[in-house]
């Protein structure tokens, strides 16, 4: 009996520091995906909110300046419209909880499409020493106005 006590050691307590390692790879695998997710959900924002200042950017135009060529109408704009336009399109409505939200470009590069470029600063919901304490974000979405 003495000799089965003795060749086997003490397991008591093992476990529990097994548990303690896994319980905060598990905390820092939540707190990562959280950040991970939140990010993901900030660009949608922001790209959705780019998406409809380009729309109003597109159609930013004057009646007087539409041409008709080969049949087909099309418009012309110029960065002044697009740009006015998204300003007051921006300063108008509720953009939501952006922070530091800023209108980097607004142009009509080609004269018949609108682009705009918006960037926000994002911040993870719970800080950690694995993710950074924030990150500028930048959108760029183009629209255009056609005729049918």
């Amino acid at each position: 009996m003495t000799s089965l006590k003795q060749g086997r050691p003490n397991d008591d307590g093992s476990t529990l520091i097994l548990a303690i390692f896994y319980g905060m790879l598990s905390l820092i695998v939540i707190l990562l995906v959280a950040a991970a997710t939140s990010l993901y959900v900030e660009r949608k924002r922001l790209f959705s909110l780019a998406d409809a200042a380009a729309l109003v950017g597109a159609e930013s135009f004057e009646l007087s300046t539409v041409s008709v060529n080969d049949g087909v109408p099309r418009v012309t704009l110029s960065s002044a419209g697009v740009s006015a336009d998204v300003e007051e399109f921006l300063g108008n409505n509720p953009t939501g909880r952006f922070e530091e939200l800023r209108l980097e470009q607004a142009v009509s590069l080609d004269g018949r499409s609108a682009t705009v470029t918006l960037s926000s600063y994002w911040r993870p919901p719970v800080l950690t020493a694995f993710v950074p304490d924030g990150i500028r974000l930048e959108v760029t979405s183009v629209a255009r106005s056609v005729f049918r």
